[in-house]
């Protein structure tokens, strides 16, 4: 995994929002909530004025799609 991540890699931002939030299901959080949690996250490094819709959806579905290989796994 990258040392810095930026809008541009959901697949490991999306690893690391299901670790840091097991208990959320990521297809009832809201962009704006969304965005909040990538750019908490410690390796997140990009400016966070720089994400749009596009961005944030693709984080949200490589967060689905990790929670749905750790559920049904």
């Amino acid at each position: 995994m990258p040392k810095s991540l930026t809008w541009d890699d959901a697949e490991d931002i999306g690893i690391l929002l299901s670790e840091a939030h097991p208990e959320l299901d990521p297809l009832t959080i809201r962009f704006t909530d969304l965005h909040r949690y990538v750019t908490e996250l410690p390796a997140f490094k990009d400016d966070p004025k720089t994400s749009n819709e596009g961005k944030l959806e693709a984080i949200q579905m490589a967060w689905h799609e990790e929670v749905e290989d750790r559920t049904q796994g």
